[in-house]
Order: structure tokens, then sequence, then C-alpha cells
């Protein structure tokens, strides 16, 4: 069996040499891809088309595993089955379409059509003519309809070479990766990053991935396995790497130093400052963000100047204008979107009344009270790994259990409000059988440590997201003492 790989539009159009790179770079991605999955394959072709030949006894699980990964492969706008052989005489071209189609065509209406290249005594109207009425008259009841018909019969004649085709299978275009630079999308495992990221990778740029780590190893985990599946399906023929930056200490910087209306805006800066600096150590040239024109209030057209006057490296937004709905379907058209719904959304940055309309002179007065000794260790803390080797994680902590309702520890209680402190101004907790300390999310990594291991601490928030989160957060740091309070259990606990 072979399959019949079509260019992308575009790259159709471009001067000779630009086209012959584009082509051998494609090529190249397939052979990667293909050859992986069948060794004995092959893939030749060139200046109109690509083919992949494969071995006539392969299994249809590994048929279907080529095509799509084909059809996943930016730079191939679509591609078809066929059959081969040298071009023969017209009466023996004729049976040979009768042989191979002559079945399906029983009781329908049909149209052949004929695509060609090269100098022959006929043209392709007239293959079509001769073509259609021995059909008509060898393959059965059938009628020939020109306009709709049931079934289409399609030939393409290369010089000397004669294809059957069957059926069609779209790709998604774009250019072949290779063929631009490379990027950095700033990840968050969400549907913006995500359909970002792969906007990119369908463009022909490969991207590598950063990830600031605000919610501990579950939503680390969670980005991972979002961020490898955009690699796996649609960017495995180029090696890209997964930055862990540690952004906890920063975090609680900005929580604690900045005030409330520009704390956003001061993430987003405090991002980009050490993204830059990342993006350089892999020689870089460009960073990506899923950010979309007024979709948060960091996300005005003044925010979102004033949050790129802190580097001076290229910030792309491919999703700027694009709608929530709009990206939230692609997400799952590109298979991300139940994963991406999965992860936890971390909130801990989130300001009461945020600016936007920030001023510069204003954020940078705020990010002088952060310390940059804590930036830079963020910066050398990051861990740089393979992305192919992002899932193996063989030193992931066991979890205990993590529900107070499921607790069987002895030790005595005391219950942990590790929400923000406007928060626990606003909504203080009822009184309750166990006594309650206020220690907020943010202080939790640096100040867990000092409380009294003899107690067994039980977290609270609201959604109880932040509380899982920073549940397993401390487990993966070595302390077992410590539960989540659900909403729920509340009410029992009231005295």
């Amino acid at each position: 069996m072979k399959y019949l790989i079509r260019f992308f539009p575009e790259m159709t159009v471009k001067s000779r040499s630009v086209r012959q790179q584009q082509i051998k770079q494609l090529k190249k991605n397939i052979r990667l891809i293909v050859k992986g999955l069948c060794e004995e394959a092959r893939i030749g072709g060139c200046w109109d088309l690509l083919e992949v030949e494969l071995p006539a006894q392969l299994s249809e699980e590994k048929q279907q595993a080529i095509s799509d990964a084909l059809a996943s492969t930016p730079g191939i706008h679509h591609f078809m089955q066929a059959q081969e052989f040298e071009l023969p005489d017209r009466q023996t071209l004729c049976q040979r379409v009768l042989e191979s189609v002559g079945q399906r065509l029983q009781g329908k209406t049909f149209a052949v059509r004929v695509q060609r290249a090269g100098v022959h005594e006929f043209t392709s109207l007239d293959l079509e003519r001769e073509i259609g009425a021995f059909l008509l008259k060898h393959a059965g009841p059938s009628r020939v309809q020109l306009k709709e018909p049931e079934e289409t019969v399609m030939l393409q004649v290369h010089h000397q070479r004669v294809f059957i085709v069957g059926a069609r299978r779209e790709g998604i275009g774009g250019y072949p990766l290779g063929t631009q630079e490379q990027v950095a999308t700033l990840m968050s495992g969400g549907f913006d990053s995500c359909v970002a990221a792969y906007q990119m990778l369908q463009r022909g740029v490969c991207t590598h991935f950063i990830f600031f780590r605000l919610g501990g190893v579950a939503h680390e985990q969670g980005v991972k396995e979002v961020a490898h599946h955009l690699w796996q399906r649609y960017g495995s023929s180029h090696r890209v790497k997964f930055v862990t930056v540690p952004f906890e200490a920063v975090v609680e910087q900005i929580l604690t130093q900045v005030d409330n209306a520009q704390m956003g805006v001061v993430l987003k800066r405090a991002m980009l400052h050490c993204a830059d600096q990342l993006a350089r150590r892999l020689r870089i040239g460009a960073l990506v963000t899923g950010e979309a024109i007024a979709q948060v209030s960091s996300q005005t057209l003044t925010n979102l100047q004033v949050i790129d006057r802190c580097i001076d490296r290229l910030v792309l937004r491919p999703l700027i204008t694009t709608h929530k709905q709009t990206i939230i379907d692609q997400a799952f058209a590109i298979g991300v979107a139940e994963m991406s719904a999965r992860i936890p959304e971390y909130c801990g940055v989130i300001s009461q009344r945020p600016t936007i309309r920030a001023r510069l002179e204003e954020v940078e007065a705020e990010e002088a009270k952060i310390d940059p000794a804590c930036l830079e260790a963020a910066v050398r803390g990051a861990v740089i790994q393979k992305i192919d080797q992002v899932l193996l994680a063989p030193d992931l902590p066991e979890f205990a259990s993590n529900s107070a309702a499921e607790s069987t520890d002895k030790r005595a209680i005391v219950v942990l409000d590790v929400r923000a402190p406007a928060d626990v101004e606003a909504n203080p907790l009822p009184a309750i059988r166990y006594p309650v300390e206020c220690l907020p999310f943010y202080k939790l990594h640096s100040e867990f440590a000092q409380l009294d291991a003899e107690f067994e601490y039980w977290l609270y928030c609201d959604q109880g997201v932040m509380s899982g989160l920073q549940v397993q957060n401390l487990q993966a740091a070595g302390f077992q003492n410590l539960k989540v309070l659900p909403a729920a259990e509340l009410t029992s606990l009231r005295t």
C-alpha cells in the first residue's frame, strides 16, 4: 500500500529554493515519524508530492497508526491511499481500473477524475471519458453522474506511473517543523496555552515548554502530561525540552510585598523576566503565551504593553483576538481539552481590585520590593528535561490519603485556614471544635516546618483546590501530618 502526500498550498507558491528546502524538511520529518512505527516503510517523492510505501503484510493497527501520524504532521494538506503501476496502454489501463473499483460501483452513480503530470498523447479529459465509458459498460448496473456522484474514481498519472487513488484524509496543513526558528511556550496546561502551542506547531514553529510551578506536584505532572501529548502527536519529529521553574517563593514575595492591584501584572512580568533568561540559555529567539485581549484584567492592551516592557525578546500571542469558546473548541479538536480540564486551576495571585490600566513607573516601583535574589534562585533552580522523559518520573512521592474525612491519625488536630487574609476577614470560619490558625497558602512552604510536628493539620480553603494542591506539595517535601478539610465537613465540626 502507498500513501500519496500533498503539501500545504502555501508551500507550492514559494520560490524554487524555499520550496525545495521545505519539502526536504517535510520528507525528513515524515521519515523520522513513520520509520519509528514501521522500519520497512519507504519514503520517496520530491517536487509535486511525497510517497510513503508500506509493506503489504503490515497490520491494520500499524496502518492506522501511520495514518494518524501523517494526519497530525505539520506541512501535510492531505494524503490518499493509492495503488501504483507503470502506465500501460489505455485498454489495459481501463481493465486495471475496473479490477480495482468495479465492485464498489455496482448500483451507484459515479464519475471519473484524472490528474496528470508530464507529456502524454492523451488529455485528462480523454482518459476520463474513455475509462468512464469502459466502467459503465463492464461494472454492472451503474450510472455516470458528473455532479455529486455517489462514488468518485480518482486517477493520478505522473509521467509513466499511474495511481488509482482510494480514501483521502485531511492533514493539519501549515509549514513543516524545522523550517522556522524555535520558540518557547509559557505553559500552564490550560486551554489557552495548549492551543497557542499547537498553533505554533501548525505553522512549522518547533516549541519548547516553560512551566512556572505554583501549585505543587499534582499541577506540575498534569502540565507535563498535556505538553507531552502535544509533542507526541504534532511534533515528535523534533527534540523538545520541558523546563520547570520553581516559582513558589516568588509568589510569596508578590503576595506579601506588592500592592494588591498590581499583583497580576507584576507576576506576568516576573515570569517573562525568568523565561527570557532561560530562552537565552536554550538559544531560543521568541516566547509564546496564550493571552487574548481582555480575557482577564492583566490582558488589556495597556497591561500587555507594560508586561512586554520588561524584556527585549519577542513575545508572540497567537490567540490575541480569539474568542474563548473558539479556543475551547480547538482544544477539543486537538485532543487536549479533557486533560486541561483535569488540571487544577491555580488562582494564587488574584487581586481583589486588579488594575486594568497599569502605569509602568508604578509597576516598577512595586517590583523593586521583590528581592532580586528570589528571581535569580528560581532561574537557577529550573529543571530542564527532554520531553520524552517527563512522564517517567520514578521519584514521584506516594501521597497519603488527603481527606480529613478519612483521617485515622490519633494526634491532636489543628485546622489551618490557608486562604488569603482578605478572604479570611471577609468570610471567617464559624466556631468549630478544633483550634483554627490562619496561615496563607503562600507562606506554607516556608513556615510549615516550624509548626509543632505533634499535631495533625487540616488545611482549609473555600473550594478545596488550593488546600489540595498545598497538601500534595507538602507531602512531596516529606510532611505527612496533614489533610484536606472539605468545606462540606465544616457543618459537622461546629460547636
